[in-house]
């Protein structure tokens, strides 16, 4: 079997999905592994070096998607200026595709239609379910574990004041807030990073563990009490909370969104639409300078007035919603992310031929289409079409 690994054409995005490391371990496994000539640049990974590993370099982008039978992406198949036509075109009917589909967000509904239509076989790296077999291959806890301590950086960067409290000659200049809304992997992460960095930090989440953890970092817990079977899954996932009880979170987060100099977005359903937890109204009353990093904007945002992929001001408060955070630091993610795509894949073959094991759950969780057919639970509960 051949795989392929394509460069990305993403805007900013320099992660690649496998490294030299990865292709050899997947040329020991038995496949032959083409590489796009450039693809590994931007995490300075030369061609010379995949070269050396075994791969093949190639530099016709059409034939490197025509000939494949697995493609390794980082990111969803997007437009590709250069030749005119989109991934979603170039991948050869009945192959499959793994990567970050993030299938459920309204914006990628027509890239899934497609994938379906042309019986491509699709997987998504957001679907690993967080199981304890399942750690080596859960690339959203990688990436969100980056995403958290660079959200933090990038708020810092845009702000108009500084984080800390510092004191001066004629005074000591007050911390920032910081509000993170979302303890999971990233809010964890940025929690931390808001922390050292000296600022006062605020944490929401719905899930009774996911508030002790942030509390033991140093963050003060706000919000309100949610029962517990209705606020997380077993797995201890949030789960989307009915529409009653998402209003009150949003009065709830109101009051302390005027209060913030920063917000960190990061409350994510596995799987669903992202729920909007700051409203336009909520974004009218925040302070001057203040900088909203809406991190789950791969799965539609938690601000109403976030842009996918852009960086705009609204009535003085900054709105960031680059999609690829960890494409910036591409080194330790294209690290971290191309382990995890290895571990993934001797997974899907651990039958030792060329079956893809989807009896197996981790398999089925990532799943998105197959068989001309659209599988994935929260895919088609997003798109309205769920039975």
């Amino acid at each position: 079997m051949i795989i392929a690994v394509p460069k990305e054409i993403m805007t900013d995005e320099r992660r690649v999905a496998a490294t030299p490391e990865t292709v050899a371990k997947y040329i020991k496994l038995g496949f032959t592994v083409k590489v796009e000539a450039g693809a590994g640049r931007g995490a300075f990974h030369s061609d010379e070096a995949y070269a050396k590993a075994g791969a093949t370099i190639e530099t016709d982008v059409g034939r490197l998607w025509g000939e494949a039978d697995l493609v390794l992406k980082v990111k969803e198949p997007i437009f590709n200026g250069a030749l005119q036509q989109d991934e979603a075109d170039l991948i050869r009917s009945g192959a499959t595709l793994i990567t970050f589909l993030h299938p459920a967000t309204p914006s990628n509904h027509a890239m899934v239609e497609k994938l379906r239509s042309r019986n491509i076989t699709a997987l998504t790296m957001d679907g690993i379910p967080r199981i304890s077999r399942a750690q080596r291959m859960d690339a959203l806890t990688s990436m969100s574990t980056l995403t958290g301590y660079k959200a933090v950086l990038t708020a810092a960067a845009h702000l108009p004041v500084v984080l800390p409290m510092v004191g001066t000659a004629i005074g000591a200049i007050k911390p920032a807030m910081v509000l993170v809304v979302g303890a999971g992997v990233v809010g964890l992460q940025a929690i931390a990073t808001a922390k050292r960095l000296g600022a006062v930090v605020t944490a929401v989440d719905i899930r009774g563990q996911a508030r002790e953890a942030g509390a033991s970092l140093g963050a003060k817990i706000e919000g309100f009490e949610v029962p517990s079977e209705m606020a997380q899954s077993p797995d201890g996932y949030a789960r989307r909370l009915p529409d009653t009880w998402i209003e009150k979170e949003r009065l709830a987060l109101s009051s302390l969104a005027a209060k913030a100099d920063a917000i960190i977005l990061s409350a994510l359903v596995p799987g669903e639409v992202a729920p909007v937890l700051i409203t336009a109204e909520t974004v009218h009353t925040m302070r001057p300078g203040a900088v909203i990093v809406d991190v789950a904007i791969d799965q539609g945002g938690n601000c109403a007035l976030t842009r996918p992929g852009d960086l705009h001001t609204v009535d003085d408060v900054l709105i960031c919603g680059t999609k690829n955070i960890p494409g910036s630091l591409p080194v330790h993610a294209t690290w971290l992310y191309a382990n995890n795509m290895y571990y993934f894949v001797e997974n899907l073959f651990k039958k030792k031929d060329d079956r893809m094991d989807f009896d197996d759950e981790i398999v089925r969780g990532a799943t998105v289409t197959r068989e001309g057919r659209i599988v994935h639970h929260g895919t088609l509960k997003a798109m309205g079409k769920e039975s």
